[in-house]
């Protein structure tokens, strides 16, 4: 009886530690994000002056780092090619993962096993960054945008999660489908595609994020800001520090004290969008990664 008891008082001493262990994981990891928006609406001398735990933007509230952040010319430009390179390039990666998957994981296809090896194989090696800045080139596409969304477009992890839930999904479906007169892209479309959404919406939140968050492509293949995406813009702003020309002594002054809090709103910018829409790709996202990654 007394063995009873006392592993019942482990057991609640061990949840105990647990549920504070995973309290403080949770402070340390939201409280940054949680201070940069705060930061990002303070006032510019007062956050300079501040070295304390920030609850709250520091008074006077403001949007006057907003304001200097999208009065950059560049901004809105790049938000339009990172819009672009998102949506195109996360079409054209997800569709070239698809198809991908899908014939790897017939057991039908006798190639298949082929083409996995081949694909491993860029997982482990590859030409290097100089005979990849080479064929970017002569195909074209130096310069351009298609040079961020083709190039990179499949990722071999991704599409081994993707093949793996494929082959999960019980073959008396595709099988009756076949006996019913359906081709193979009708199998697709018709059953594994809508059997699949878990595994589509984390795969297709992995490359949206990727693009929305890429600069190393651009920085590499493109020598025209127009070209920027927003990553590359808010690089300068963060990391170069380049806020404006100006030549005004005052004016230099004034950007002295907005200097973080530029930075502070860059960051904002840069996160919220990916932060706003993952809540509802969440439901998916456990259940597309275990099962894609376990099963098989």
């Amino acid at each position: 009886m007394h063995h009873v008891e006392a592993r019942k008082i482990t057991y609640k001493i061990a949840n105990a530690l647990i549920v504070v262990l995973m309290l403080f994981l949770i402070v340390i990891t939201i409280y940054p994000m949680y201070y940069t928006i705060c930061a990002s609406f303070s006032d510019a001398r007062a956050l300079m002056k501040s070295s304390d735990l920030l609850l709250k933007p520091l008074e006077p509230a403001t949007l006057e780092g907003y304001r200097m952040v999208f009065s950059n010319p560049n901004i809105l430009h790049s938000f339009y090619n990172t819009i672009f390179y998102v949506v195109v390039g996360t079409a054209i990666s997800m569709a070239l993962t698809i198809a991908g998957a899908y014939v790897t994981s017939r057991e039908d296809f006798l190639p298949r096993n082929v083409m996995m090896k081949g694909m491993l194989f860029t997982m482990f090696f590859s030409g290097g960054l100089i005979p990849w800045f080479f064929v970017v080139r002569d195909l074209g596409m130096y310069n351009t945008r298609w040079a961020i969304v083709i190039p990179a477009a499949l990722s071999t992890y991704n599409l081994i999660i993707m093949r793996t839930f494929f082959k999960s999904i019980p073959a008396a479906l595709e099988e009756s489908a076949l006996l019913d007169g359906a081709n193979d892209f009708q199998v697709l479309t018709r059953i594994t595609l809508p059997l699949s959404s878990s595994v589509l919406a984390v795969i297709g939140m992995y490359y949206a994020v990727a693009q929305w968050n890429g600069w190393y492509h651009s920085l590499i293949f493109h020598r025209s800001r127009e070209l920027y995406p927003l990553q590359m813009i808010l690089r300068e702003l963060l990391i170069l520090n380049e806020m404006s020309s100006t030549d005004s002594a005052a004016n230099l002054v004034e950007e002295s004290y907005a200097k973080d809090l530029i930075k502070y709103c860059t960051i904002t910018v840069t996160t919220v969008p990916i932060l706003v829409i993952y809540p509802f790709l969440q439901k998916y996202f456990v259940k597309g990664v275990m099962i894609g990654a376990v099963k098989g």
